[in-house]
């Protein structure tokens, strides 16, 4: 089966790159209900479109930062299509907010779900822990794979697992 072309791409656009678009409209975030509404919201319009919601954030002066993939990357037409799509829905829903972010996750790209960890396996990555374990929080090493429990690291005294409860944080390394 064909992967199917992604909205807005070229077939000879170039590297991709970290973008933000910015789009202020609106009040303060207050209108909004909880966050879950927000997430259920934006996830359903950037799946929509073909994206992966990969965060959202926000915060009380109003900000609605929304961070975006795609097998094939992000350029700042994905980013602007994500975006009018989004004020759009927001105007539709009723949802306040004062300025909206649309951006590529960047070469350091946060690992939050299960998923996340299984597409990148073989990528160097950065996991914080919540408590420490050994003496230390954060580990660097080599993402051999992971399952519905955690994650595997090639660290440099060999290989380790980390339950996805107590992981704080995970990042992908930029290796250059």
């Amino acid at each position: 089966m064909a992967a199917a072309a992604k909205p807005g791409a070229n077939c000879d656009d170039g590297p991709r790159a970290h973008f933000f678009i910015v789009f202020s409209i609106g009040s303060p975030l207050a209108g909004v209900g909880s966050c879950m509404d927000l997430m259920q919201v934006v996830e359903t319009t950037v799946e929509g479109l073909e994206y992966e919601l990969v965060a959202l954030e926000r915060n009380g002066a109003g900000l609605v930062r929304v961070f975006i993939d795609h097998a094939e990357g992000i350029n700042v037409d994905d980013c602007v299509l994500v975006s009018d799509q989004l004020s759009r829905v927001f105007t539709v829903e009723n949802i306040d907010y004062e300025r909206l972010e649309i951006s590529s996750p960047g070469l350091d790209r946060p690992l939050r779900k299960p998923t996340h960890f299984a597409r990148f396996a073989g990528s160097q990555v950065k996991l914080r822990l919540r408590v420490p374990r050994d003496g230390r929080k954060v580990f660097t090493g080599k993402l051999l794979g992971s399952d519905d429990v955690g994650v595997q690291v090639e660290l440099e005294t060999g290989p380790a697992v980390f339950a996805f409860d107590t992981i704080d944080r995970a990042n992908l390394v930029p290796e250059f």
